[in-house]
């Protein structure tokens, strides 16, 4: 694992790391945005920890990091504004080590962070969107998701995934947002939370999966 530092385009330092296959050369990259800094979000969490080595073991260099604001990052939480920036600068850091589309993963707040990058960052090769937050009733404020027009124009490939006993993410609301996505799979898993607890590697495995088979330019 390598340490790095990430510099965005407003001058913040953020906290990241790389990690990389052993023994073989990446040939693919991932970013990773992990949930709302007010809630305990940081890069270091289970689910983020298995998604990050399942991706490593897919072939994926994997870049995770600290929003603004979060433990060794520069600034302070921007209510997913500033917070744009930071994901446009780990991905360009993923993008300068493996040249190619990078995958951009997010959870909770860092999945409602990634598809408003996505839609207007061509580097970004496809989206795994995990505990999309959508139930708005139960939520921080968050920024609005890009219109019906943007979501229609996105044409890469994305996953919706959610558990069926996430109140945050109903499976409904997913479901209509994939309907707005040309190209979006919608992945319910029985009996799993917001939080995947204890179901940490399954929620990985379906990630890797869809980032090997529809995002990385070649089968590991």
């Amino acid at each position: 694992m390598e340490r790095v530092t990430i510099t965005t385009d407003d001058g913040l330092r953020l906290q990241g790391e790389v990690r990389l296959p052993d023994g073989r050369t990446a040939d693919a990259a991932a970013v990773i945005c992990h949930p709302h800094p007010l809630h305990g979000g940081s890069k270091d969490h289970p689910l983020l920890w298995a998604v990050r080595a399942e991706l490593v073991n897919r072939g994926f260099a994997v870049v995770s990091f600290n929003f603004r604001g979060v433990m060794g990052s520069e600034g302070s939480h921007d209510h997913g504004i500033g917070e744009l920036a930071d994901a446009r600068a780990a991905i360009g850091l993923a993008d300068r080590r493996v040249p190619g589309p990078v995958l951009l993963f997010g959870w909770s707040f860092g999945a409602n962070v990634a598809l408003r990058e996505a839609v207007t960052d061509e580097r970004v090769g496809g989206l795994a969107l995990v505990g999309m937050p959508l139930a708005a009733d139960r939520l921080p404020d968050l920024p609005d998701l890009p219109s019906g027009p943007a979501l229609a124009g996105y044409l890469r490939p994305v996953l919706l995934l959610s558990g069926d006993r996430d109140r945050f993410s109903p499976a409904g609301e997913l479901r209509i947002l994939g309907r707005k996505l040309p190209d979006a799979v919608v992945e319910i898993v029985r009996g799993a939370d917001h939080f995947f607890s204890r179901r940490e590697r399954e929620a990985a495995a379906i990630v890797a999966s869809f980032a090997r088979e529809r995002v990385a330019a070649k089968p590991a």
